[in-house]
Formats: structure tokens, C-alpha cells, sequence
């Protein structure tokens, strides 16, 4: 990469012995990708936007923005031991890494979309067509599945528009709500895939960053471990607290300790936050004192 800025304030990023993890660039999956690193405990140790590779918080761990679609290729090659990029570019590819685990953002479907006044269904396709697409294989493979003999236009820009320009008698794109096919006339009428983010990884070339991989595993299924759950604490009156208990849903189940030259029991568990204004008004109820309700950043199990 020839054109990568390096910050004079921290030399050379790609020392012997560091790590590398590839991350978005680009995309719907910026954002949600630097909070997950943000939750996990990464955070770059300067930022800017000709930087293309960043020294983070973890040592020995660089972080290199890329092309979400070039991440895939760059895990297989060893340069990254992992990443973090769509399923659609995993599968589109057709790299050989492993998909380690789902991340629970950056959803959608890669789609089939025509115009509004043209076909109803993948059944109105006919041979020769032509599909434009940066899906090349994925849009293949389906309409070979099908017996379907299209011509597929690779391109590398924004899809929707290629069918008004006549470009293209439909499209393979993604497609999170579809706001944006509407707006160029097209509908959907196929689903080839579901895609989400997931984080990936060259099982067989992490050049001794075995470390850094167990420990990114370990506070990533944390933080996914505490998404949607609460902490609460609460005083319990000895006499009230089976009546309290039973109420409580938990983990492995809630911590019970004395409370000194008090005829009180603390009551600690962690409950589902959508189940937590019904649980609140039946603790209270059981006969529970001074709840707490507290944020959970990570959950290590």
C-alpha cells in the first residue's frame, strides 16, 4: 500500500511483531464496527483520515482501514489475522477463512431488483439479460442455480442507477430497507442472501498472534453477552426474600449476601432489559428495598 500515511509521531506501524486487524473503511459498517472496538477495549492511539493503518491501545495490535470487500482477500493472504467485514464480501470472495463469529450488525439481503413497471419475479428473468452487479459470483452462481444464461456487468459503483441509464435490465445489490431502490424506480424480486458483519480469521496463518486473537474472542462474546441485560441490586428484608427470588430470573443465579448488624439481605442478579419494568414493580411488590438498575459493560463467562 503505497500511499498509506504513517504519523511521524509514531513511526513505522508495521513493526516485527505486531498484529493486524482489518477493518471497514467504508460502508454501513464504519460506525458500528468502531463502537464494537470501542466496547471491546481497542481504541486507536491517534486518528486521521489519510491514515490508513493505526496504532491502538492494545500493544501489539495495529488496526488497517480498508475496502470492506478487500478484507476477506487480505485475511487469506496472512497480512491480517482477522477482520471485520460483510458475510456478502466473505462469500463473494470466495476466500478461504473462517467466518468466527456473527457480530449482530450491519444486516440486509443481497437482492434481485428490476424496475417498478418490469418483471414480478427471479421467473421473469430471461437468458440474456443483463444484470449489473459488483456481486460477480454470487450473482452468478444464482442464475446458473436457476438454468438462468444472463449477462452479468461488473461494476463498482452504485447499482441502482444502471437500469435507468439502460445500462442494466436489473440488479444484484444490498439492501437494508429498501429506501434506496425505491428511490430509483426498482423493486425487489429475489433474495440470493442474508448478510450481517462477522468477524474473520486466517486459522492457519496468525504468525503468532494467537494471544491477541483469544483475548479480542474472549471480551468480544463479553460485551455480546451483556447486549439487552441489566444489573440490579437491591435490600431485601430476611423474611421477604423467598417472595423476592422467586421473582428473579438470573444467570446462574442471584448473589445473596448479609448485610451487617441488619435484618437485610443484598440481593445482586442480571436481568433481561426488556423484561425489567415488569420484574422492577414485582420485586417491589415481594417486598424489595432500594433497587438499583446498572449498565453491564461485559459479561465474561
Amino acid at each position: 500500500m503505497g500511499n498509506t500515511y504513517i504519523s511521524p509521531r509514531y513511526g513505522l506501524l508495521d513493526a516485527p511483531g505486531t498484529c493486524i486487524m482489518a477493518i471497514p473503511s467504508k460502508g454501513r459498517l464504519v460506525q458500528p464496527t468502531l463502537k464494537l472496538l470501542e466496547e471491546v477495549g481497542i481504541k486507536a492511539q491517534f486518528y486521521d483520515e489519510r491514515a490508513l493503518m493505526l496504532p491502538t491501545s492494545w500493544p501489539g495490535l495495529n488496526i488497517i482501514r480498508v475496502r470492506p470487500e478487500d478484507i476477506p482477500h487480505i485475511v487469506e493472504s496472512g497480512a491480517a489475522i482477522m477482520g471485520i467485514t460483510g458475510l456478502d464480501y466473505v462469500v463473494e470472495s470466495q476466500s478461504k477463512i473462517e467466518v468466527i463469529e456473527r457480530l449482530g450488525f450491519g444486516g440486509g439481503r443481497i437482492v434481485i431488483a428490476a424496475p417498478l413497471s418490469s418483471i414480478n419475479d427471479v421467473n421473469g428473468i430471461r437468458d440474456g439479460m443483463r444484470i449489473a452487479t459488483k456481486y460477480v459470483n454470487l450473482a452468478r452462481n444464482y442464475f446458473e442455480g436457476l438454468g438462468k444464461k444472463v449477462k452479468i456487468v461488473k461494476i463498482s459503483g452504485s447499482a441502482e442507477i444502471m437500469p435507468s441509464l439502460g445500462v442494466a435490465d436489473a440488479i444484484v445489490d444490498v439492501m437494508s430497507t429498501g429506501t434506496t431502490l425505491r428511490l430509483h424506480g426498482l423493486k425487489p424480486i429475489g433474495v440470493i442472501m442474508e448478510t450481517e458483519a462477522v468477524l474473520v480469521a486466517n486459522g492457519s496463518r496468525r504468525n503468532g498472534c494467537n494471544d491477541v486473537m483469544e483475548r479480542f474472542l474472549v471480551l468480544l462474546h463479553g460485551v455480546k453477552s451483556s447486549l439487552n441485560r441489566k444489573l440490579i441490586l437491591m435490600n431485601v428484608p430476611t423474611e421477604k426474600l423467598a417472595g423476592v427470588l422467586s421473582v428473579l430470573p438470573s444467570m446462574e443465579g442471584p448473589t445473596v449476601a448479609d448485610i451487617a448488624n441488619k435484618p437485610f439481605k443484598e440481593v445482586i442478579s442480571v436481568v433481561p432489559e426488556d423484561e425489567l419494568p415488569s420484574i422492577l414493580v414485582r420485586l417491589r411488590n415481594a417486598g424489595a428495598k432500594d433497587i438499583l438498575v446498572m449498565s453491564i459493560e461485559k459479561v465474561i463467562t
